[in-house]
């Protein structure tokens, strides 16, 4: 059993995919990828990666969130990330990943950053 927890919802033209437990080697890793890839071949262009609950990130977690960052831009869509915890703003300052991501505080400033109606904020 996978040590984190995908759920999707929508907002406006945007995907919001909440993430709890731990992005890590092995099974959560495959987990993540395929929920990215199953949206990016629905036809779903716009992801947000919700990540206020995700309690732990190695490095192969980073490896995949920058693999499916580049999934979604080769489907001609947006991944964003809002919601992280200080140690992951810190691990995405140390690799200099914050030149690859759009890293928003909260879900409202990323919702409005994919000019969607921000609706899940409200």
């Amino acid at each position: 059993m996978s040590e984190l927890n995908i759920s999707n919802r929508q907002s406006g033209n945007v995907t919001i995919v909440d993430l709890a437990g731990k992005i890590a080697l092995g099974e959560s890793n495959r987990d993540l990828h395929e929920a990215i890839r199953g949206l990016t071949a629905d036809g779903q262009k716009n992801i947000l990666l919700n990540l206020k609950n995700v309690t732990l990130i190695d490095s192969s977690g980073l490896g995949e969130l920058v693999a499916s960052y580049a999934s979604v831009e080769r489907s001609g869509g947006a991944m964003k990330l809002s919601n992280l915890s200080d140690r992951f703003i810190e691990l995405i300052t140390i690799t200099k990943l914050y030149t690859v991501f759009d890293i928003f505080d909260n879900e409202a400033e990323a919702l409005e950053s994919f000019g969607a109606a921000s609706e899940a904020a409200a």
